[in-house]
């Protein structure tokens, strides 16, 4: 499964490595992301979801509702 975060759609940049010398190679800035059930009350069931820590700061701030209803507005959650 890919480094993407469902409800944010963050995922993996692009970069380099630069030396002291300023040779440069190619890395990936992956997003933190974390693995974490959440439940709702609403549809009174769990669901386990893989998020950026970003989206977990939104989730604690306004609700896993909110979140969920937004993330499906703008297409990153298809569930």
């Amino acid at each position: 499964m890919s480094r993407v975060c469902e409800l944010t759609g963050k995922k993996a940049m692009v970069g380099n490595n630069v030396s002291h010398a300023m040779n440069k190679t190619k890395r990936k800035f992956n997003a933190n992301l974390i693995k974490k059930r959440f439940y709702i009350p609403e549809e009174d069931r769990w669901v386990t979801l893989k998020v950026s820590t970003a989206a977990l700061k939104n989730i604690n701030k306004n609700g896993i509702a909110a979140v969920l209803k937004e993330a499906k507005a703008k297409g990153f959650l298809t569930k």
